[in-house]
């Protein structure tokens, strides 16, 4: 009846949220102190290095040491010599931009983005969270009630939650990262949501679905079920301004995608024109011959990406802990 549908375990995760509003854990806004952020689907450690200044960010196999460079709000460090990669941090969120990339939101583990939003069906509901204050479009009546601001009651590496009263009307949202998937469109988002008003509880998802895809290298592991050749190299990466990018075997790829609720494809796919041996290059044909006919995009049970084309070929692909050249 919801919109959601989610893993089996996602009920455990809202009720450790909802009973562990007395357990909130005061967050630090230094830096010299240890800090974890996950940026879409990077996982990011920030290390303040107090002797000498120097903020240190460790990502996959990679360490960069930034330093300190003004700014008027947060706390912004600049990799010297390279000021295409920099470091933003305002409180539990945090900017990351590597070599010109600027990578989804970086959150604390259980924060939310900025500008959050969430969406139900049966009955269609809508809410904006834009820094606790919030605007929620009503289920039945679709009246909308805007400047509403929220009292953070749970704050845990699940997730949020906040309530809030308006002429005597009791709202309470709760969000906790859960892959959410709407049962009507298919369309997958990272966490779950609960609106709650005077008692009445409505289900949905919520927060920016390009988390799932950007911050990660993908590497296929797979081709429509016939594997891929032993030591061959097939990867894919999705970035902010609609690009997509990669290796097709042999040869590097380039390109955009389209992320919809209805699904996810890819057009304009381009390559360089080197030449390799005809195993590689027949394998590479059939990979961006199978992505140029992908219709969906979606995260699997274990965190894989299953790419599928109408036909019902899949490429799948793992995100890589490594970063490969």
């Amino acid at each position: 009846m919801y919109l959601r549908r989610v893993l089996s375990f996602s009920v455990v995760v809202v009720a450790g949220l909802m009973v562990s509003a007395c357990a909130s854990n005061p967050k630090s806004n230094s830096l010299s102190e240890y800090g974890v952020y996950r940026c879409g689907q990077l996982d990011l450690t920030v290390t303040g290095l107090q002797d000498s200044g120097l903020l240190g960010i460790e990502y996959l196999n990679r360490r960069a040491l930034l330093k300190p460079s003004a700014t008027d709000s947060g706390e912004l460090y600049v990799a010297p010599g390279d000021t295409s990669t920099r470091f933003w941090a305002k409180g539990e969120r945090a900017t990351l931009t590597l070599k010109g990339d600027i990578l989804p939101e970086c959150l604390e583990p259980g924060a939310i983005e900025s500008s959050f939003r969430a969406l139900g069906t049966e009955p269609d509901w809508s809410a904006h969270i834009d820094n606790n204050r919030m605007t929620v479009t009503r289920p039945y009546d679709q009246s909308v009630t805007e400047g509403i601001w929220l009292r953070e009651t749970v704050a845990n590496r699940h997730g949020r939650a906040y309530e809030a009263k308006v002429d005597e009307q009791v709202f309470e949202v709760t969000v906790a990262h859960q892959l959410c998937e709407d049962a009507m469109a298919g369309a997958q988002y990272p966490a779950q949501v609960r609106l709650t008003i005077d008692g009445n509880t409505f289900d949905g998802c919520g927060g920016d679905r390009q988390r799932l895809l950007q911050g990660a290298q993908w590497v296929v592991e797979d081709l429509a079920g016939k594997g891929i050749i032993d030591r061959s190299l097939m990867t894919i990466r999705f970035f902010g301004d609609n690009r997509v990018a990669g290796r097709a075997s042999c040869n590097r790829f380039m390109g955009g995608y389209k992320l919809t609720g209805e699904g996810l494809s890819f057009d304009a796919l381009g390559t360089t024109m080197m030449a390799c041996h005809e195993s590689l290059m027949n394998q590479e044909q059939r990979f961006l011959k199978l992505m140029s006919e992908v219709v969906s995009g979606r995260i699997g049970r274990h965190g894989e990406l299953l790419l599928q084309t109408p036909s019902g070929d899949t490429i799948k692909a793992f995100k890589s802990d490594t970063e490969n050249p």
